[in-house]
């Protein structure tokens, strides 16, 4: 079973490519011509949104680099402590919400350290796959499709996090 799902995933996005070019001929688009102006629409949102990915990147940045992130973390370690979390995994809950580039990093410190099937390797493994990064979709998506009212998105946002993270520590013990 799993070699016919490696072998499905090599030829997705490929299969994807084909059917939207022949789709386009189907329909008698200018595929080429629809793609270009595609990519010159892609190329304004990036250069739209990149004040704010670069203002998330150093912000996240500047928090590991002065210790504030171990700062909040040592904070928090009491209350994470009441419910079975681990130490090392607070900043990556805390950074993840922000850039998952940089909890990407903080999980690859956490693999060097304690390794990938640790407990602690476990639960951020679990964490990175079913949490989002909330405030630089919000600002980035938001921003890009000009919403100004996001009613209910945060709290919802943040809710759906919570239950990613004790899915992550429930899962990450069960194993």
């Amino acid at each position: 079973m799993m070699k016919l799902l490696m072998y499905i995933s090599d030829f997705m996005i490929p299969f994807v490519i084909f059917y939207i070019v022949g789709l386009g001929l189907l329909m008698k688009r200018p595929v080429y011509d629809d793609f270009v102006r595609g990519a010159k629409e892609g190329a304004k949102t990036v250069y739209g949104i990149m004040p704010t990915l670069v203002g998330l990147m150093v912000g996240v940045g500047v928090m590991r680099a002065s210790g504030l992130l171990d700062f909040i973390a040592n904070s928090l370690k009491g209350v994470a402590g009441l419910v079975n979390i681990p130490e090392p995994v607070i900043p990556v809950i805390i950074v993840k919400m922000f850039s998952s580039s940089a909890s990407t990093g903080l999980v690859l410190d956490i693999f060097k350290e304690f390794g990938t099937d640790s407990l602690i390797g476990r639960m951020v493994s679990i964490m990175m796959s079913c949490t989002e990064t909330i405030f630089y979709t919000m600002s980035v998506y938001f921003m890009t499709a000009k919403v100004k009212k996001t009613r209910y998105t945060l709290a919802g946002a943040l809710v759906a996090t919570l239950a990613g993270i004790i899915a992550s520590v429930v899962l990450g013990r069960m194993m």
